[in-house]
């Protein structure tokens, strides 16, 4: 670790050595999931921590592993691990799309969902994906660990809900119902390794008829954090997901997006785009759904 960029680094083997160094650093210290926004952060000069604390040594955090049949995906766990999982491409193709997103390939040996969370940019996009697989965040800290609905860590552009000392440790994703799957979709204005203009995921569930009983719908870009749209999700359940539905739907996600004016999109052209997104996210999500009959 260059000296200029950061003084001490740490790379503990546990946990609990990690909160301990945490917490004692406190706001001069950093945790490094993977480090490919830390550091260019700190080459930029956004962040300049005192204290690096490497997490890619806690065996703990590196692990994906099924649970109950759903996934526990450690927090340093690698974008590239996570994206060829055989269990998550199967259970939540939507995370695995948004993974494999996630940079070059490169990059995405690295970077991890935990980093991308923690990160708490609005562009984010395994947020939304997780959003809508109602993940929940386990998160240790000098009083032992918590779990939180996952969208409840990130609260602003570059800030989270993590108080002095946490890490999230994992992400815990239960086992989807029958007839389900999500999807994720992103605009961006190259083929590659660029962030959002916009993003939405959906995920459906269907009953033995093929109306939708359960639907989560979350967008990114277009807001300080990834959001939830539940007037989106009202607009497909009880449906068969047609095209007056995906109408609906695509009416509710505009209405609900809060987008900026910047470089890489108007706030006219995010809510145009966003819409569409949701719906072809839908339409994907519903015909994996329909496949997946146990």
């Amino acid at each position: 670790m260059n000296e200029a960029l950061a003084r001490q680094f740490e790379a503990p083997r546990r946990v609990e050595d990690a909160v301990a160094l945490l917490a004692k650093h406190g706001a001069a210290a950093r945790a490094l999931a993977g480090g490919t926004d830390l550091l260019a952060q700190m080459r930029s000069g956004t962040r300049r921590p005192a204290v690096i604390v490497d997490l890619k040594r806690i065996d703990e955090l590196l692990r994906v592993s099924e649970s109950g049949g759903g996934l526990v995906i450690g927090a340093a766990a690698p974008a590239a691990v996570v994206r060829e999982h055989a269990a998550l491409r199967r259970l939540f193709p939507g995370i695995a799309e948004a993974a494999a997103l996630i940079g070059s390939e490169q990059i995405q040996g690295r970077a991890s969902l935990g980093g991308n969370l923690c990160n708490a940019s609005p562009a984010a996009d395994t947020t939304p994906a997780l959003l809508v697989n109602d993940a929940v965040v386990e998160i240790a800290g000098p009083n032992g660990r918590r779990r939180v609905p996952v969208g409840e860590v990130c609260t602003a552009p570059g800030r989270t809900s993590l108080a002095p000392g946490e890490l999230v440790v994992a992400i815990h994703l239960a086992a989807p119902a029958p007839r389900s799957a999500d999807a994720y979709l992103r605009l961006i204005p190259r083929t590659e390794m660029d962030i959002a203009v916009v993003g939405a995921a959906v995920r459906l569930a269907l009953a033995p008829d093929g109306r939708c009983v359960s639907a989560r719908v979350a967008v990114g870009a277009v807001a300080p954090t990834a959001l939830r749209v539940p007037d989106a999700e009202a607009a497909l359940t009880g449906s068969r997901v047609d095209a007056a539905a995906l109408a609906r739907l695509l009416a509710a996600v505009r209405a609900a997006a809060r987008p900026i004016d910047d470089k890489r999109g108007t706030v006219a052209y995010r809510r145009q785009v966003v819409g569409v997104l949701a719906r072809r996210a839908a339409e994907r999500a519903l015909e994996r759904a329909r496949r997946n009959e146990s």
